[in-house]
């Protein structure tokens, strides 16, 4: 299995998935996690798992359905973002399938890794 995560290293409010990435690779080594940036090429993946922080959740979220974002306001290239981006895949026939397993920008980070670890335990994607 192969997750996407997302994140800025730079910017305090998006960089939760980065934080938990080493630990998350050492709890789980069967699992093949790459940090992407969104706007960039993803390759040829048809479904794609990722984790990302998500704005206006109180809680770890996995969201199934694209159509449960809100859509953020695009000025310019710069605005261009993750969902921005897999939907026109999706749009183009590229990816078929998505699942964004969501971070409060807030949560503490031993209570991020206790979260996805149980849903990654659980199989649920």
């Amino acid at each position: 299995m192969k997750i996407f995560v997302f994140g800025n290293p730079e910017f305090e409010e998006d960089n939760l998935p980065l934080k938990i990435l080493p630990l998350l690779k050492k709890k789980f080594p069967e699992i093949d996690f790459e940090i992407k940036d969104p706007n960039e090429e993803w390759g040829n993946e048809e479904n794609i798992t990722a984790i990302d922080t998500v704005l206006g959740i109180n809680d770890v979220t996995i969201f199934k359905n694209l159509s449960e974002f809100k859509k953020a306001p695009r000025f310019g290239m710069h605005d261009f973002d993750a969902l921005a981006n897999i939907l026109h895949l999706q749009k183009i026939g590229k990816i078929k399938k998505t699942v964004v397993i969501g971070l409060p920008k807030a949560l503490p980070e031993k209570e991020a890794l206790e979260k996805i670890s149980q849903i990654l335990n659980s199989n649920s994607l």
